[in-house]
């Protein structure tokens, strides 16, 4: 896709697709589609070639304008077509999005299977969806809200997220299996963030069971390798992260991933369990270096422990990405000296630097408005995909992103004292080989790739880093033949599926 590479356009909430699962696995004809980018002559196309009786939208903040547009498109060339809408935006905003006029019939609040599901099965049998639990709608000029719907009680048993994604048009299938949620919610409270509210203030998670039957099952039915564990805080539950891990060294599964967590959500033991089981990065919600902004933010921890657990990263060998927000109102440049101070301290990997946006459903928002500082129906007349806190932001965020990756380390020796920490570990030589490889030291990448597949015959990211190894210094034979393992291991695996095609075309 040509948009691959931006997340608003390639991708889709993993909920919309787990939303699709449930109807798919309950036995309803369901499209998944992904229209972002699209023109409104290609989406009436599709929509007059698919003939719903039943759209759902999933409305976020940053593409508020264009779901009302879909829903509007659906609703003038399928008039008699129901328009459901949800996502977070909608959740928190459904008086907006249920104003006179409106193209929607009616709003799903916050978690939307056990609803969705209740209002098609009603649509389909011809009877009343006015009470199901969890929505909104108008009725006589007036909007209606029913009982809350009391969350999902064990997420094991909704089906796995991607299990239907054939069924789709726009979506990009390898890209979109990549991203896993293992838990819904969160455990802290920051100001600038809704999911504390749109997952009423609960955490809960799937087994470890579940997950590695779920990333076991993308591995041999999309062929990925890679992994991406979309969770708040992935680590909140540090016993079930213990056993997630076992799991994949047990079944020697041989998986690379990465997560978010907090930083007063690890210790050494945790972090070593994790490089072993194939976590090569880290995210951690950092914000700021500043203690003032810190606490404006909501953020309970202190730059000392940002620190702490940055220090455990490194030693243990993980890659080290931050978040960071600046461009908060009354960030001063002391505050912003300190956050590049911090920077260059715990020596990140790479990271991200937003400026502070207004969200509906975050305490920030709620404050502002009732300080006089912004409109309660911002949303409505500002046409912007994001609201910030600032009139004019990016100042302070282009002073610090410069700063990262600029202060990581870059040496040999790390990989030493890795080893010597952990052992054999795979992750070790993946990263060790990509760093020699970059510095074309390409002797000492290949033993580090060879040293996997002489300890595991069947780990695909030997095999696979090889090829790309042995196809870049010109030793094409010694490719294909790499390739083919990983063949033999996952057939699946697009990249080297594709290696292998580009080098028969060649003659090789």
């Amino acid at each position: 896709m040509p948009d691959r590479r931006d997340p608003f356009i390639s991708l889709l909430p993993t909920g919309l697709c787990s939303l699709h699962a449930c109807l798919r696995a309950a036995g309803f004809d369901t499209v998944l589609a992904n229209f972002s980018g699209w023109t409104n002559a290609d989406v009436k196309q599709q929509l007059s070639d698919l003939k719903p009786n039943i759209v759902g939208i999933t409305q976020w903040t940053h593409n508020r304008f264009a779901a009302m547009n879909l829903a509007g498109l659906v609703r003038v060339e399928l008039p008699d077509c129901f328009v459901i809408m949800g996502g977070a935006h909608a959740t928190f905003c459904h008086d907006k999005v249920l104003q006179d006029g409106s193209p929607v019939d009616c709003v799903v609040f916050g978690e939307g299977e056990e609803t969705l599901l209740e209002i098609v099965h009603h649509c389909n049998e011809g009877t009343s969806w006015r009470d199901v639990f969890g929505i909104a709608y108008r009725v006589h000029g007036q909007i209606v809200s029913t009982l809350p719907r009391s969350p999902v009680g064990n997420l094991d048993s909704l089906p796995i997220a991607v299990s239907f994604l054939e069924q789709s048009v726009g979506v990009d299938i390898q890209l979109q299996s990549e991203f896993i949620l293992t838990a819904r919610g969160c455990p802290s409270s920051c100001h600038f963030c809704s999911s504390p509210r749109f997952w009423q203030h609960k955490v809960r998670f799937r087994s470890p069971d579940r997950i590695v039957e779920e990333m076991v099952y993308i591995r041999d039915r999309y062929g990925l390798i890679y992994f991406s564990l979309r969770d708040d805080t992935f680590t909140a539950d540090r016993a079930r992260t213990i056993e997630f891990c076992r799991l994949l060294i047990e079944r020697r599964i041989y998986l690379l991933w990465n997560c978010q967590s907090r930083v007063n959500s690890l210790d050494e033991e945790l972090l070593v369990w994790m490089k072993r089981a194939g976590c090569e990065c880290i995210q951690l919600g950092v914000e700021s270096g500043s203690q003032k902004i810190l606490s404006q933010l909501g953020k309970t921890i202190t730059p000392a422990q940002v620190e702490i657990a940055a220090g455990l990263i490194r030693r243990v060998g993980i890659n080290l990405s931050v978040y960071l927000i600046s461009d908060v109102p009354g960030e001063t440049e002391d505050d912003v000296r300190q956050t590049i101070d911090l920077i260059k301290r715990i020596r990140p990997d790479d990271g991200y630097v937003s400026p502070l946006a207004y969200y509906p459903g975050t305490r920030n928002f709620d404050e502002a408005v009732v300080a006089g500082l912004i409109d309660r129906n911002i949303f409505e007349v500002d046409d912007k995909g994001a609201v910030y806190a600032v009139g004019k932001p990016g100042r302070n965020s282009r002073k610090i992103l410069q700063w990262l990756g600029r202060v990581a380390p870059h040496d040999a020796q790390q990989f030493k004292s890795q080893k010597e920490l952990l052992g054999y570990c795979y992750a070790t030589n993946v990263l060790a080989g990509e760093f020699y490889r970059q510095r074309e030291e390409f002797y000492l990448a290949e033993c580090e790739f060879r040293e996997i597949v002489e300890r595991e015959p069947d780990n695909s990211w030997g095999w696979y880093l090889l090829g790309d190894l042995y196809g870049e210094m010109g030793k094409n034979k010694q490719a294909g033949e790499c390739y083919h393992e990983v063949c033999r291991i996952i057939p699946e695996h697009e990249p080297s599926l594709q290696a292998l095609k580009a080098k028969k075309k060649r003659g090789h």
